[in-house]
């Protein structure tokens, strides 16, 4: 008899910090009812608790191997103003949870980290259909995972101005020579 799939645990992101890396990850799916993005964890950083969590698999999921030390899966959750009130954020909050409860364990890349954006959308959408946005966003990072970011057009900001300053000084010395 197989063993039923053993889900990840749920970790949670809370620092600002993780938030911004997972962001700049640049790993994003849209979806009608939320937006899903991803970053793929360094080793330096923490894992389901922190650094000291005593957690290990066998507490973490039933029927898991004892004594091993799962890679967690974590997720954070955000909804911005645009949204509605602060009912409104609280209640889309709520559903993204419960979502992430029912799909990510078993869906998720271990090792991962994935911020949940909510958007308006999110407090109007069908249960059913939230749940298939979230794992739609989750099949289609997936099929990306070996994808690289897009490069940004154009220098980043601090580059622009200082190859600007560049420009203007090799301008300034060419204007001071005989041609």
């Amino acid at each position: 008899m197989a063993a039923p799939p053993v889900a990840a645990p749920l970790g949670r992101l809370k620092r600002r910090p993780d938030f911004l890396r997972v962001a700049g990850s640049g790993r994003k799916w849209v979806t009608p009812g939320l937006i899903l993005q991803a970053a793929r964890r360094g080793r330096g950083d923490d894992p389901v608790g922190g650094p000291d969590d005593p957690k290990v698999a066998s507490e973490a999921v039933p029927g898991a191997v004892p004594g091993a030390v799962p890679e967690a899966v974590r997720v954070g959750f955000t909804v911005s103003r645009k949204v509605g009130n602060a009912v409104a954020r609280n209640r889309a909050r709520r559903r993204l949870k419960a979502a992430a409860e029912d799909v990510l364990p078993l869906a998720a890349e271990p090792g991962c980290d994935y911020v949940i954006i909510g958007r308006s959308g999110t407090l109007t959408r069908q249960w059913p259909a939230l749940k298939q946005d979230l794992e739609t966003a989750l099949q289609g990072l997936a099929r990306r995972r070996g994808q690289e970011r897009r490069p940004k057009r154009g220098a980043p900001r601090g580059e622009r101005r200082e190859q600007g300053r560049r420009e203007q000084g090799s301008r300034k010395r060419e204007s001071g020579r005989k041609r």
